[in-house]
């Protein structure tokens, strides 16, 4: 029988403190190095840190339509705003690309005569129904002259453009069609254009 000294511990009762505390340092390690390093929040936890609470699941079938619907229309409201932008993502296959941005900017920093073809036409048209024929003879002269004006503008147009694409894109072979691109633009009014205007009148492009 052995005698046991007060204030010693056997071998076997150091072995086993000093494994355990190896152990325990061993996996503190291993929940350091690996994973986030913090403890997985609770799912009230990560609910509590979102904006505002979850919405409810839908109880119909009638329900879970609006809200597709819903959710669809603010897709597509936001898709339009980025259109109307200019943000290429979202533009049309026809107004994509740096050349037909390069053919906006020139159409909308000019005055165009194209502008003012509604407003002429209408005023042309309502002449036509005068029972004056002096009027009618105006109202046909001046649409007749309106469209020679848009004809030597649209000219104008059409080589200021070519002139420009051929500058800033010589090997590109995307400019087909460009100038018609910039001319129909020249036709609209400018706040109705889209994309939107996206440099002022008289800007150097």
């Amino acid at each position: 029988m052995k005698l046991r000294l007060p204030g010693r511990r056997n071998a076997a009762e150091t072995t086993a403190t000093d494994t355990s505390a190896d152990s325990g340092e061993h996996t503190a390690h291993l929940v350091k190095t690996s994973g986030k390093g913090r403890p997985t929040p609770r799912r009230n936890e990560a609910q509590g840190r979102r904006p505002g609470p979850p919405p409810p699941p839908p109880t119909t079938r009638k329900e879970a339509y609006r809200r597709a619907r819903e959710q669809q229309a603010a897709r597509r409201g936001d898709a339009r705003l980025a259109a109307a932008r200019g943000d290429d993502a979202f533009l049309p296959a026809r107004d994509r690309g740096p050349v037909r941005k390069t053919v906006r900017d020139l159409v909308d920093a000019r005055r165009n005569v194209g502008s003012w073809f509604l407003a002429i036409a209408g005023v042309a048209l309502i002449g036509t129904f005068v029972p004056s024929a002096t009027i009618r003879g105006y109202a046909s002269f001046l649409l007749f002259g309106f469209f020679l004006l848009l004809i030597v503008d649209s000219v104008v147009l059409n080589r200021k453009i070519k002139k420009t694409l051929a500058e800033r894109f010589p090997a590109d072979t995307k400019t087909r069609g460009a100038s018609w691109y910039g001319i129909s633009r020249a036709t609209m009014i400018r706040r109705w254009r889209f994309p939107k205007p996206e440099v002022p009148l008289g800007a150097d492009v």
